[in-house]
């Protein structure tokens, strides 16, 4: 049943319907965010893991819930369907409780390393790229002529010094334990094990 409100409860028609209607984002003081390519991505990414690792929404919500980050199954559904926008930190929280990076979450999982995926903010760029962009390993796109220059750059500002000094000792421990096999990868200043064939057809070592 209707309430009839009188004039003398100090309470305008169009007030009374601006307290009734619901408020859209924009009134809420929050821009309604579009999800993009990536955005996308962790939807279905989301949803793949949280098969694989066979869970239900709600053993998902309630694994959130205790590492204090709680979002309910319904809200776990609508981020698989991309009606959600996942915030860093769901995101973090996601990777952790799901026992992945957070590159698992944000890339595509492509059947080829050439296969062409959807970065927002880069476009289309090859899978292997964005693997290795999303895990640190080198820049996103590399413009031709700067590429020395822009690997430094990523280098320098993309990691703590600590880290890149563990890559030089890795390099160097590897070397050792495997002498004249080892090449750096250009891409990544990663040691890479090379297998050398002998004159016979087999591999060293």
């Amino acid at each position: 049943m209707t309430k009839m409100i009188r004039a003398s409860d100090g309470i305008t028609r169009r007030s009374l319907l601006l307290t009734l209607a619901p408020m859209t984002e924009q009134q809420k003081g929050r821009r309604a965010i579009e999800v993009g390519p990536t955005g996308k991505t962790v939807a279905v990414n989301l949803a793949r893991l949280r098969d694989r690792r066979g869970l239900t929404t709600r053993q998902l919500s309630g694994a959130l819930e205790r590492v204090g980050r709680p979002i309910p199954p319904s809200g776990i559904t609508r981020m698989e369907k991309g009606e959600r926008v996942v915030t860093a930190d769901d995101l973090a929280a996601l990777a952790a409780v799901l026992g992945v990076s957070p590159s698992a979450l944000l890339v595509p999982l492509a059947d080829e390393p050439t296969a062409s995926v959807d970065v927002t903010g880069a476009g289309e760029v090859p899978a292997v790229d964005a693997w290795q962009w999303a895990n640190g390993q080198r820049p996103l796109k590399l413009t031709p002529g700067k590429e020395q220059t822009e690997l430094l750059e990523h280098q320098l500002f993309g990691m703590p010094q600590w880290l890149r000094s563990y890559r030089t000792e890795l390099h160097e421990r590897v070397s050792a334990d495997f002498p004249g096999q080892i090449e750096t990868d250009p891409a990544t200043g990663l040691p890479v094990i090379v297998l050398r064939r002998d004159p016979d057809g087999g591999t060293d070592g």
